[in-house]
This record gives C-alpha cells, sequence and structure tokens, in this order.
C-alpha cells in the first residue's frame, strides 16, 4: 500500500516537473510586435524592414504588425510588400485596435501577410489607386496604374490563398468591408479582439515562408515591442507635408538673409539645414514641381519689390504666387498628401507682413539724409572757432576743424549752420534763434 502510495506521489511529481518544464520551453519563444499608425511613407516602410530584418536574426517566431493606415505611398507600399513575401519568418498583419483600418496599400499589406487579422470594429478596403502631384491623370493612364494594381493585388492573394475576386473589387470599386464580412469572405484568417487572443488563435499554425514551413509556438510567447528609433521618428515628422512645407520656406529665407547680411553665419546654418530636411522630405511626398517653382517666383518677387519701385505691384503678384504655389506643391485628392489651409494662410501673411516691413525700412533708408560723406554735413550745426574776417574764419563740427566762409556777423562762439561745400571749404549761416534747426535723423 506504501509502494502504491510512493509511485502515485513520483508520477504526479514527474508529471508536475513536465508540464512546468513545457511551460518554460514554450515561453521561451519570442514574438516581434510593431505598430504602424499613418501614412504609409518610407520612414515607415524602413521601420518595417528593421523590425522584420531584427526579428528574423533574433530567431522570434514571427513578427506581428499592428496596422491602422489610411493608406499611403504606392512606392513605399510596394518595398513592404516585398520584405514580408522574402521573410524568413512570419509576418502577421493585425488590423488594431477597434476603430483602426487598413485603407488603400494597407489592403495590399494585410493581402501580403503570411496571417491576416483584425479586431472587432475595423475595416479594410478603398484601394483604388489615385493620381499624385503632376502625374498624368488622363484616362488611359489611369487605366494602366488600376490594372498594374490589380494584376499586382490578385498575385498576392493566389500567394496567401485569400479571396481573389474581392481584392480585385476593393481597387477597382473601392470596396470596403467590416471584420466579419472579410472572415466570411475569406479576406482574413481570425478576428482577434485583443494580442492575446490572436497569439493563442494562431498557436500551432504551420505557415510556409521562403526558408521552409514553420510551426507556430505563441502560446505563452514572450513579447516584444519594437518601438521607433529617434531617427526614424524625425523622418516621420518632416515627411508630414505641412512640415516640408514650412521647412522649405525657413531654407529660403535663411539662405536669403544669409547673402543679403554676410558674417552672420546663423541665418545660413538654420537656411542650409533647412533646405536639406526639406529637400529629403520633398523626395518622399508626391511633389508638384510648378508648385515649386511658383513659391521660389514668390520669393523673388518680393525681393525686386525691395529694389524695383512698383508701389505694391510685385508684392501683391508674390503674394498670389506664394497662395498658388503653396496649393498646388502637394496637389493630391487625398487629404494627409495636402497642406492645410492654416498653415499656408499664416505662411503667406507672415510672408508678405515681412517684405512689406523690409521694403518700407528701404523706402525710409533712402530717403533719409546721407549720415556720412560730404553729403553728411549739410544741415550740420558747429560752432564757430573765431571771429569771420572778411567773411573767412574756422569752424568746429563734429570735433573737427573746417576752413569756412559766411557772414561778417559770425563771432566766436556762435553756432552756425552748413549750407553747402565747395571742396575742403563749407559755407555757413549763423543758427537763427528763432527758427532752431532740426536735423533729421
Amino acid at each position: 500500500m506504501k509502494l502504491r502510495k510512493k509511485d502515485s506521489s513520483m508520477r504526479l511529481a514527474l508529471i508536475t516537473w513536465l508540464v512546468v518544464a513545457w511551460n518554460l520551453f514554450a515561453a521561451t519563444s519570442t514574438v516581434y510586435v510593431a505598430r504602424i499608425e499613418g501614412v504609409i511613407n518610407p520612414a515607415n516602410q524602413e521601420f518595417i524592414h528593421s523590425v522584420i530584418e531584427d526579428a528574423a536574426e533574433a530567431g522570434a517566431e514571427c513578427v506581428i504588425l499592428e496596422l491602422d493606415t489610411p493608406g499611403g505611398l504606392m512606392k513605399s507600399m510596394r518595398l513592404i510588400v516585398k520584405d514580408i513575401l522574402n521573410s524568413a519568418i512570419p509576418v502577421v498583419v493585425y488590423i488594431s485596435p477597434p476603430g483602426s483600418r487598413a485603407g488603400s496599400a494597407g489592403v495590399f499589406i494585410t493581402y501580403a501577410a503570411h496571417i491576416a487579422a483584425m479586431a472587432p470594429g475595423t475595416n479594410i478596403g478603398a484601394a483604388h489607386p489615385v493620381a499624385m502631384g503632376g502625374a498624368d491623370t488622363s484616362r488611359t493612364m489611369m487605366e494602366k496604374v488600376t490594372n498594374d494594381a490589380v494584376a499586382f493585388i490578385r498575385s498576392l492573394a493566389e500567394e496567401r490563398g485569400r479571396n481573389v475576386e474581392w481584392a480585385e473589387k476593393a481597387v477597382r470599386e473601392s470596396a470596403s468591408i467590416s471584420e466579419t464580412e472579410a472572415l466570411k469572405l475569406h479576406v482574413i484568417d481570425v478576428i482577434a479582439p485583443t494580442l492575446d487572443s490572436l497569439l493563442l488563435a494562431i498557436n500551432g499554425k504551420t505557415i510556409r515562408t521562403t526558408t521552409g514551413e514553420k510551426k507556430l509556438r505563441t502560446q505563452n510567447a514572450r513579447i516584444i515591442r519594437v518601438e521607433k528609433s529617434f531617427r526614424i521618428k524625425i523622418l516621420e515628422v518632416i515627411s508630414d507635408p505641412n512640415i516640408a512645407y514650412i521647412l522649405l520656406l525657413i531654407g529660403i529665407y535663411g539662405i536669403l538673409f544669409e547673402l543679403y547680411n554676410p558674417g552672420l553665419i546663423f541665418p545660413g546654418v538654420v537656411g542650409a539645414i533647412s533646405l536639406i530636411l526639406a529637400f529629403y522630405a520633398l523626395h518622399t511626398l508626391p511633389v508638384n514641381y510648378a508648385g515649386l517653382l511658383l513659391i521660389f517666383l514668390a520669393i523673388v518677387l518680393f525681393l525686386l519689390e525691395i529694389k524695383v519701385p512698383s508701389f505694391g505691384l510685385l508684392t501683391i503678384g508674390g503674394i498670389i504666387s506664394l497662395v498658388l504655389g503653396s496649393i498646388m506643391l502637394f496637389n493630391s485628392p487625398i487629404p494627409f498628401f495636402r497642406i492645410s489651409w492654416k498653415v499656408i494662410a499664416a505662411a503667406t501673411l507672415g510672408t508678405a507682413a515681412f517684405f512689406i516691413f523690409a521694403m518700407g525700412m528701404a523706402l525710409r533708408a533712402q530717403r533719409r539724409k546721407p549720415q556720412t560723406g560730404r553729403e553728411g554735413l549739410i544741415g550740420e550745426v558747429g560752432t564757430a572757432m573765431e571771429h569771420f574776417s572778411r567773411g573767412r574764419g574756422q569752424v568746429q563740427v563734429h570735433g573737427e576743424i573746417w576752413n569756412a566762409t559766411g557772414d561778417t556777423s559770425i563771432r566766436k562762439g556762435d553756432a552756425v549752420i552748413i549750407t553747402r561745400m565747395d571742396g575742403l571749404t563749407i559755407h555757413v549761416e549763423p543758427q537763427r534763434e528763432d527758427k532752431p534747426h532740426d536735423r533729421q535723423k
């Protein structure tokens, strides 16, 4: 009896140790999770590339991309899809949290994933391509772009075994569906309210990657959340059309101030840095070069107003050119690729106010009495150093002693006004006490 109890206790202890060992073994698996929000642009593309690369090197079970995007650039989307298709480890696209969406480029990324999942209260669709910036918007060209996008998403759907017909409908007709419809139509593989429930749902699934088949062990996996680096965050910020526009203006003004005032250094340094950042941002955005040229024309017109007396016509032309250029710079039907009207108004009014102020200062400087040289002495008040004899004598002006001619009534110590100059001789007249001279400063 005692032997049976002892065997039973040993068996129970062995089972307990096996369970603990299994849990410890299962917990050694890791899952990389990255949050992708906002526009699909080069910054997000670079971030996704680095996450997949790092996860593969670390031997992670899979990468989960928590996606919430209205869409983005076709070029960036294609690079992301390429990274997913060639990934050595499974990539899971999880449209979450509730209220999120995978629009436009997000549809292609979801279709490319090894596993596609959605949280309740999310949607996917509206993947019809649109023309960007100064792109050809003719009917023939748009048909070519649409057909190319359809062929691309059909190939992704066939590769992952997902609904081909709906994929084409999403591109041609901008169709959009909820998570329940997506699961029913086999657009996605699973609906999961939380990340933990997703890990439980995909546990044990066998995924085919470029390196072969892999069975996922995601239950009790250690989650490693990957945050964007400071560099990626900076690139993401300057890729915003409003920030890129402001950097462009700051860069132009900084360089101009340095050219007009050589040696200040600070405006030149700030302008150069801003221009470099602006050019990077313009490289990542759908730029209309006609708008860019109009902005440069506006700056030229403002500068000409200072040099050429056009009575404000050049300033008006510059304001019109700046507004039109700002509107056209990122001329896109997609809201997140357009500059805010508030930013355009603030930049235009600020620029116009500055150049009007500068023009006023320039006109005032042109009308001001000369401060140096021969012309600068005219109207100055000096002191007679001696009694004038035969209309001649010496006068002290600004600490200098000049030979002068004037009225014989001028006595030593009298205040005199310089009226003109002949060579190195000045002509003076007594300062009238009843009409004091006010020199214009």
